[in-house]
């Protein structure tokens, strides 16, 4: 059975976690709406951030039986590093707004289950804040803004941290429209309307860990970019950095910057697959951002086997969105994904409980990934493959 994690409380009563659905109610209550928001949107009218969840329903697994289902194992590799099992924790901006001290909570939880956890340009803890509170080398992910000096600081600074590999960010060169934000006043700093107020009031829990906290900022930014002293200036530099001419060339410069392994993410084209394996980078991840850039794209899920059939021979290719389950990843995988990056299931875990609460999230899909495997008659993840998809 899943973890019972006795914080989390339902009708007064501790109660088993059994899905991430689960852990979406809770954090849905516990953290103010403006960033439990921020997590659980797309963008304009959401299509793509719905179908990158739906598209996982009608793909249907074979039933295998009377098979040896004893010894099973879910470690294999990604990006050429074991892991426990193919996840990852994807790079989310404003994480530590769902729980304080997010990232450090999320890279813990990462490090005691064995898989990576990446960190975003845009967190709320700093490169240095994970380092000083993991054991483990980390990932680190990069946007491209204008200051180039500040881009090369980064890499630098997620050197000095032995990240051990940087994951490059291409689909956001411009800010998708995000309705929710705009209607929730999320900003730097956040909007205190009345109905923000109101609803803050209703997060005791919430606030008090805030409290507790000094890390309430963009602190890979702040102290580290030209011109920013507060909050007002951190927002104004913020906004006009990201660098709408971005192109592959720029690619080529930040892999000489960085050296080691690189991961391009927000590959959905098979044309710009091309472009990364052209461009050298160790692997791609199949990527819409989760929904929050281009309304009316492809789900990555449809996305994956086109991009794998034109360039998986020649790259690794992972997966990012729309996994809220166990068997979400076995799909993804048996349609040619290496690994996949866990984005939403992570926060709806950590806004339920912290530590404990990604713990819990991981269990769950651990649980249900090594199950599913094995009625589908397979041990070893690295068996995995279209052979078990039916076939319509």
């Amino acid at each position: 059975m899943p973890p019972v994690i006795s914080i989390l409380e339902h009708s007064g009563m501790a109660r088993p976690i059994t899905s991430i659905a689960d852990l979406r109610a809770i954090a849905k209550r516990r953290v103010p709406r403006m960033f439990y928001d921020y997590c659980d949107s797309g963008s304009w009218t959401e299509s793509t951030y719905r179908e990158n969840e739906s598209d996982f329903v009608p793909i249907k697994l074979r039933q295998r039986v009377a098979v040896d289902m004893r010894d099973r194992t879910l470690e294999t590799t990604m990006a050429g590093e074991t892991v426990s099992m193919p996840v990852a924790i994807a790079p989310t901006g404003l994480t530590g707004m769902q729980h304080a001290d997010g990232e450090i909570h999320g890279a813990r939880a990462a490090e005691k289950a064995g898989i990576p956890f990446t960190l975003s340009t845009m967190s709320i803890c700093s490169i240095e804040d994970i380092a000083e509170n993991t054991s483990k080398p980390f990932w680190f992910q990069l946007y491209v803004m204008r200051d180039r000096e500040f881009v090369s600081n980064l890499i630098r600074r997620a050197k000095a941290a032995r990240c051990s590999a940087l994951v490059l960010t291409l689909d956001l060169q411009i800010l998708g429209q995000r309705h929710k934000d705009i209607v929730n006043g999320l900003s730097t700093p956040p909007r205190m309307t009345v109905a923000n107020i109101i609803n803050l009031a209703t997060k005791p829990r919430w606030c008090l860990n805030m409290l507790r906290t000094n890390r309430r900022t963009f602190r890979n930014i702040a102290g580290h970019a030209k011109g920013v002293t507060d909050l007002r200036s951190l927002s104004s530099w913020t906004a006009e950095q990201f660098d709408p001419a971005l192109s592959w060339d720029d690619v080529k410069w930040i892999k000489e910057q960085w050296g080691g392994k690189l991961i391009l993410k927000g590959i959905l084209d098979a044309e710009d697959a091309e472009k990364a394996v052209a461009s050298g980078a160790d692997a791609l991840i199949v990527s819409n951002h989760g929904g929050r850039q281009l309304d009316g794209a492809v789900s990555s899920i449809s996305a994956l086997p086109g991009i794998v059939d034109s360039v998986g021979d020649r790259i690794e290719v992972l997966m990012d969105g729309g996994i809220r389950s166990g068997q979400d990843v076995l799909k993804a995988v048996a349609l040619g994904a290496k690994g996949v990056f866990i984005g939403r299931s992570f926060l709806y875990g950590l806004g339920a409980g912290g530590e404990a609460g990604v713990t819990a999230c991981l269990d769950i899909i651990r649980k249900e990934l090594d199950i599913t495997m094995a009625f589908c008659g397979l041990r070893d993840i690295k068996d995995v493959d279209s052979r078990i998809i039916v076939r319509r």
